[in-house]
C-alpha cells in the first residue's frame, strides 16, 4: 500500500516523460488501478499530464492507456469535480478528434472515456456539443450495435439534457435514437431519455413522430420497470406523448391506466398531479372514462384517505364530461361518494362535495344522489362546505320531481344567501352570453372599450 503519494507522483511523472512506451503503458495502467485509493489532489495533478499524453503521443497504445486512466479518474472525487477538471484541461476535443480515426479497442476505450465525462460532469456536455460531439455520436449510432451502441445511447441521453441539443436533434435525424435510448441502457440514462422525449413531445408535430417511432410503447415499458423517480418522469413523458387524439385509445389499450392508478395511489404529490392530468385527457374517449371510473371507485372503497381525496378530485373533473353513457353513475360511485361526504376526512369531503355539485346538474345523477341519501347530508354540510353543498341543492331545487326534498334548506339563511348569490352569477353569465351573441366581429375587434 502506498503511503507517500508525493514520491509516487514524482516517479510517475518521470516515467511517463522519459521511459519506453511499454514502461509508460504499465505506469498508466497502474495509476488507473490506484485511482480508487489515491488522494484527490494527486489525481488532480495527474490530469493535465494524462491529457497531454493523450493529445501528443505518437503511440495509439499509449494514448489508449491514457484514455483508460482518465476514464477511471472521472469516476472519482466528490460530485463531478474530477470529470469537470478533465474537461477543463481540454481532453474532450482530443477524444473527439481521435475517435474519428480510431478503431477496435482504442475506439472502445475512447467511447467509454467520453461516456464517463458526460455522465459524471454536466459541464462537459456543453463542451462535447460545441466541438461537434453530438453529430459524431449520432453518426456512430448508425454504425454500431451491442455494447458500443449502449454506451453511445447513454452519451446521447446525457447530451439531450441540454436544451440546444433537444432543439437540434430533429435536424440530425437523431430522434429515433433518442426513442431507442428510452428502452436500452442503464436506468439513469433511460430516465434522461424519457425526460427529453417528454420535453420534445410538447410540440404537436414532434409528438406525432415520437408516436410513430414507438415512444409510447418504450415509455410504458420504462414506467413498469422504473423506480419511484423514474416512474414520475416516464409517466409525465408518456402523458405528453400520448395526448395526441389518435393515441388516446391505443394508449389505454396498451395497459397505461393501471400504471397511473398506482401513481395516484402513491404518496408523491407530483405523481398524483400527473395521474390526474392524464386521466382527464384519456377520459375524452368514453371507453377510457368507463375504465378510469371503475378504478377510482376501487380507490374510494379503500382505506387510504390521501388516495381517496385524489380519486374524488378526478371524479370532480370527469363529472363535467358529457358522454352518452353515464359512466360515473354506472360505476357505482354515487352511493360511495355520499357515504364519504357523510363520514370522510375533511379533505375527502371537500373533493367529494365538488364532485357531487357537478354531478347534480344531470337529472339522472340527481335521482341517484337523492336515492343514496345525499340531500340531508348536503343540508347538514351547508355550514361547512357552503358553496358546493348549496350548488348541489340549488340543482335539486330546479328539478320539479325533487324540489320537495330540499324544502328544509330554504328555511336556512345560509342557503338563501348562497342561492341568491349563485342565481345572480347565473343570470350574469346568461346576460353576458346574450350580449356576446349580439355583438359583431367588428365590434369585438375595433371598439377599444371592449378590450
Amino acid at each position: 500500500m502506498i503511503t507517500n503519494w508525493e514520491e509516487s507522483f514524482n516517479l510517475f511523472q518521470k516515467v511517463v516523460s522519459s521511459s519506453s512506451k511499454a514502461v509508460q503503458i504499465r505506469a498508466l495502467i497502474k495509476v488507473a488501478h490506484l485511482s480508487n485509493s489515491a488522494p484527490a489532489d494527486a489525481l488532480a495533478r495527474a490530469v493535465p499530464i494524462l491529457t497531454q499524453i493523450l493529445g501528443s503521443s505518437s503511440s495509439p497504445s499509449v494514448q489508449e492507456a491514457s484514455a483508460y486512466c482518465l476514464k477511471r479518474i472521472a469516476h472519482q472525487g466528490n460530485g463531478d469535480r474530477m470529470a469537470t477538471l478533465i474537461g477543463q484541461y481540454g481532453a474532450i476535443p482530443v477524444i473527439l478528434r481521435l475517435l474519428q480515426h480510431s478503431e477496435d479497442s482504442f475506439q472502445w476505450v475512447l467511447v467509454k472515456c467520453l461516456w464517463s465525462l458526460v455522465t459524471f460532469g454536466k459541464h462537459n456536455r456543453v463542451i462535447v456539443v460545441r466541438n461537434g460531439g453530438l453529430e459524431m455520436v449520432i453518426s456512430m449510432l448508425g454504425l454500431f450495435t451491442g455494447s458500443m451502441r449502449r454506451y453511445l445511447l447513454e452519451i446521447l441521453s446525457a447530451l439531450t439534457l441540454l436544451r440546444e441539443v433537444r432543439r437540434g436533434i430533429m435536424n440530425l435525424e437523431g430522434l429515433r435514437f433518442l426513442v431507442e435510448a428510452v428502452k436500452f441502457g442503464g436506468m439513469a440514462s433511460r430516465e434522461r431519455a424519457a425526460y427529453a422525449v417528454g420535453c420534445l413531445g410538447v410540440v404537436k408535430a414532434v409528438r406525432r413522430k415520437l408516436v410513430d417511432l414507438g415512444a409510447m410503447q418504450m415509455l410504458i415499458e420504462l414506467f413498469r420497470e422504473g423506480d419511484a423517480s423514474t416512474k414520475l418522469v416516464a409517466g409525465n413523458a408518456l402523458g405528453v406523448v400520448s395526448s395526441h387524439i389518435s393515441c388516446i385509445r391505443p394508449f389505454a389499450q396498451a395497459g397505461a391506466i393501471p400504471l397511473y392508478v398506482e401513481l395516484l395511489k402513491g404518496h408523491d404529490p407530483i405523481g398524483k398531479e400527473i395521474a390526474e392530468d392524464v386521466f382527464c385527457v384519456l377520459a375524452v374517449a368514453e371507453v377510457n372514462a368507463v375504465a378510469i371510473a371503475e378504478h377510482l371507485v376501487l380507490i374510494l372503497k379503500g382505506n387510504d384517505e390521501e388516495a381517496k381525496a385524489a380519486a374524488a378530485d378526478i371524479l370532480w373533473d370527469l363529472s363535467s364530461y358529457n358522454h352518452p353513457v353515464p359512466f360515473i353513475r354506472n360505476s357505482g360511485a354515487i352511493p360511495i361518494l355520499v357515504e364519504l361526504l357523510r363520514n370522510g376526512s375533511s379533505e375527502v369531503r371537500e373533493k367529494v362535495s365538488g364532485a357531487i355539485a357537478q354531478l347534480s346538474y344531470n337529472a339522472g345523477n340527481r335521482a341517484a344522489l337523492a336515492e343514496a341519501g345525499a340531500v340531508p347530508v348536503l343540508i347538514d354540510m351547508l355550514h361547512e362546505l357552503r358553496e358546493n353543498a348549496a350548488e348541489a341543492l340549488i340543482s335539486f331545487s330546479v328539478d320539479a320531481s325533487l324540489r320537495n326534498t330540499i324544502s328544509e334548506a330554504f328555511t336556512l339563511a345560509s342557503f338563501q344567501e348562497m342561492h341568491n348569490r349563485l342565481m345572480q352569477i347565473q343570470n350574469s353569465d346568461l346576460h353576458m352570453a346574450r350580449s356576446l351573441r349580439q355583438m359583431s366581429i367588428e365590434q369585438l375587434t375595433w371598439d377599444p372599450h371592449m378590450i
